[in-house]
């Protein structure tokens, strides 16, 4: 049966890969709004959603974690404790943490247990642990995240795995979020290395609109152990609160932010955010032990955690 074009089977087809990753009201809201396209006494796509709805539409996040900072004789983090937990590792590459032989023990780490490995530049702060805001030039930016990225996607490959993402690290990372000249930076740092990598950021932000402008898949990204400001910004670690240790608060508010896209500011606002990834920071006390409890408290509300890379649409 044809209607204007478009076949049941097209329509099938069509909303199935739409609306995969989101929950039923979603998809039939989405179902809806499609239905404008189609004759109203269609029957072929009444069925069609109907079809949709009957496929449980299996809600999908990725779970990353910040790892590899220990450097020398400093221990950062329980990055092997971690590894039983997430889906994806952020791994630093010497800037802000890390050196080469904690580099490829953790890239070691994640392959044995099947998680995707990713890039984690940040800026040349050791000694503020990249979290201090440093001026630098678009092209000192593009520079230094090629170089780490690099370094990461070398020692990878000598081990026999590959690079998924590339997620900028503290202060980099936040800067870019809402200066479009650094974003941009960093994201032709990183397609000039592989422009399949998919480029981390927070939701909405200048730096996941760089990374579509250069060609990149993008994850909208969201913090489990992290406290937001009304703008969806993340509140600043200098204030009091945030960052949040308890397991039970963050099981609580990341199954609410993947399920019904909402996160509760500190004005006590709500924000609505889309996010593909969720993020532990390795460093946050007990991170081992919110990981764990926090894939569980996904799992046992239907989510199925998995690498961005699995579930990401392509040119998205």
């Amino acid at each position: 049966m044809e209607q204007g074009g478009i076949t049941f089977r097209d329509a099938l087809l069509f909303c199935t890969l739409q609306v995969r990753p989101q929950p039923p009201t979603m998809v039939l809201r989405f179902v809806l709004q499609a239905g404008s396209f189609f004759p109203t006494s269609s029957f072929s796509f009444v069925s069609c959603a109907f079809f949709v709805l009957s496929l449980g539409v299996p809600l999908t996040i990725d779970l990353n974690a910040d790892v590899g900072e220990s450097f020398g004789a400093y221990s950062i983090g329980c990055d092997a404790a971690l590894m039983r937990s997430i889906t994806s590792a952020s791994i630093a590459a010497g800037f802000h943490g890390g050196d080469p032989s904690v580099l490829r023990d953790t890239i070691r780490m994640a392959k044995a247990h099947g998680v995707a490995i990713g890039a984690h530049p940040g800026f040349p702060d050791l000694a503020g642990f990249g979290r201090r805001e440093i001026r630098v030039t678009p092209r000192d930016a593009e520079d230094f995240v090629l170089y780490q990225v690099a370094a990461v996607a070398g020692v990878a490959a000598a081990e026999g795995a590959t690079l998924q993402h590339v997620k900028p690290h503290g202060a980099l990372y936040n800067m870019a979020a809402r200066d479009a000249a650094l974003a941009s930076a960093i994201a032709r740092g990183v397609a000039a290395i592989d422009g399949s990598l998919i480029l981390y950021g927070l939701p909405n932000s200048e730096l996941l609109k760089a990374g579509r402008a250069a060609g990149l898949r993008v994850a909208a990204e969201g913090f489990a152990d992290r406290a937001y400001e009304g703008d969806g910004s993340l509140t600043p670690r200098r204030n009091a609160g945030s960052i949040i240790d308890d397991p039970a608060v963050v099981v609580s508010r990341a199954v609410r932010l993947v399920k019904e896209h909402v996160v509760v500011a500190v004005d006590g606002t709500t924000r609505t955010l889309h996010v593909d990834t969720i993020c532990i920071h390795g460093d946050t006390p007990g991170a081992d032990e919110i990981a764990a409890k926090l894939r569980a408290g996904l799992e046992a509300a239907g989510v199925s955690v998995k690498p961005v890379g699995e579930t990401l649409k392509l040119g998205n």
